[in-house]
């Protein structure tokens, strides 16, 4: 009987070919392994790039928010402005048609009863001491109802074109007849609109006061034309903070005839906070206003009335009198 050949399952050839399966297996892992580094770098900067876009969008959001609530906050003071100046322009027209009817029933202007509230101020021993002089003219007061009460004045004048174009001559005749209601002060300047002397040897300081003086303010006036944009806050500004002192009572006067852009309420509160009030209300200057009615005959009434409003405005709140020349002649 013939022996059969006993069969071996794990024999070296059957070892070699399952070694040779895994090692072909691994190479495998291998290769696809091998292009997986570059891919999740790429990845890596692909998100770092999308986080520093979202980064940007939100600074970029956040950022209009910021200006969308700025402007938000300024249109609500604006309107809250505009409430309170229709209120106060409600209540100055009811105060006006009051008065108008006691007038006319006591015989007494207007005119007048703002006049004598005007002229309401302590005088100082030396502010007596300079009306002692003081006659006045038989006509009537050019500059209807300003306190003559002052020992320093100072000019702030519109030079812009529709003023030294139209009604220039008038303005010197006014200039002229505010200073002969003074008879003696002490110091006396000269700048326009934009906060400009006159006479720059004297920027800062007083102009002692003279009948040449006077004489000299006119003649350079008559062709005196710096630049202007018809907006009186400059000036104030540089009176206020340069000239005032203690004990020296002083009277601004500003001639002009627009107030093309600004907010009136805003304007006076930036005056308010330098011509700042004591503790019985007084103001640290006077502030005077003479209108010319140039905007009305160019047809710009919205001018006119801006400017009026602007004028009436600081001169109630400091301690003044506003005179609104009704025509040009």
């Amino acid at each position: 009987m013939v022996r059969r050949r006993e069969i071996e399952v794990f024999s070296l050839s059957f070892l070699d070919a399952i070694c040779c399966g895994f090692g072909a297996v691994i190479m495998l892992l291998v290769l696809n392994k091998a292009g997986e580094p570059g891919i999740i770098e790429q990845a890596r900067v692909d998100r770092r790039e999308l986080v520093a876009a979202l980064e940007r969008e939100l600074a970029e959001i956040r950022g209009e928010t910021v200006v969308l609530e700025r402007d938000m906050t300024a249109v609500e003071a604006e309107l809250a402005a505009g409430r309170s100046l229709l209120a106060r322009l409600q209540g100055d027209l009811s105060r006006i048609r009051g008065q108008f009817a006691a007038s006319r029933e006591e015989g007494v202007s207007a005119e007048q009863r703002g006049e004598l509230l005007a002229a309401r101020q302590k005088l100082t021993d030396e502010m007596r001491r300079l009306l002692d002089d003081y006659q006045p003219p038989a006509e009537d007061n050019p500059v209807g109802g300003i306190p003559v009460d002052s020992e320093y004045i100072l000019f702030v004048i519109d030079t812009s074109g529709s003023m030294f174009q139209g009604p220039w001559q008038l303005v010197l005749r006014k200039i002229s007849e505010t200073l002969k209601v003074y008879p003696r002060v002490k110091g006396i300047q000269v700048l326009n609109d934009e906060g400009k002397y006159m006479f720059p040897s004297f920027a800062g300081k007083w102009i002692p006061d003279s009948p040449g003086t006077r004489q000299r303010i006119v003649s350079t006036l008559a062709g005196w034309n710096p630049y202007s944009d018809s907006s009186p806050v400059e000036g104030i500004a540089e009176a206020i903070n340069t000239f005032y002192e203690p004990g020296k009572p002083m009277s601004i006067y500003v001639f002009g005839d627009d107030f093309p852009t600004g907010q009136v309420e805003a304007v006076a509160r930036y005056v308010e906070r330098i011509n700042q009030a004591d503790e019985h209300g007084n103001r640290l200057v006077r502030i005077h206003g003479v209108g010319f009615p140039t905007q009305l005959a160019g047809g710009r009434m919205g001018n006119a009335v801006r400017f009026a409003n602007l004028m009436r405005t600081l001169c109630e709140r400091n301690g003044g009198t506003f005179v609104a020349l009704a025509t040009l002649n």
